[in-house]
């Protein structure tokens, strides 16, 4: 199956970077670790592909869903997960199928400290939004 990749063309590029050198030119973009995350659209089925920040806890995934500084809705790759968890990522070369799942309460609090360690403009995203930034999750499915 296609899969179509961010509309955003800086985003695009940066996946098409990071695809090609398996993360050689991309997993460190911007300061933070990157990751490719492919997931199937919630409304049209279509698989859809983009780059994300990502950090590390105890051999998970965490991902936020922030959007851009000024949005007050959700991204629709997170609109998508919550929709459809089962999700290809790409860190470097390795390759792999994972579950998605929101963090909330406590876990969400602390994985949120964790990532706005890693990335401090989530702390400005979170302060232009009227909404709760959503942490996603991402568990490794078994093999």
């Amino acid at each position: 199956m296609q899969v179509t990749d961010s509309p955003d063309p800086s985003v695009a590029e940066h996946v098409r970077r990071y695809l090609a050198t398996d993360g050689a030119s991309g997993h460190l973009e911007g300061g933070v670790t990157n990751l490719v995350l492919t997931h199937r659209g919630r409304k049209t089925g279509q698989l859809r592909r983009t780059g994300l920040f990502y950090g590390e806890d105890d051999g998970r995934y965490i991902l936020v869903g922030s959007g851009s500084a000024i949005t007050h809705t959700h991204p629709q790759w997170y609109l998508n997960l919550v929709a459809e968890p089962e999700v290809q990522v790409q860190i470097r070369a390795d390759r792999f199928t994972a579950r998605a799942r929101t963090a909330e309460g406590e876990e969400r609090e602390r994985l949120w400290r964790l990532m706005t360690e890693l990335a401090p403009v989530y702390r400005t995203y979170e302060a232009r939004s009227n909404r709760v930034i959503p942490v996603v999750v991402l568990e490794r499915a078994p093999q």
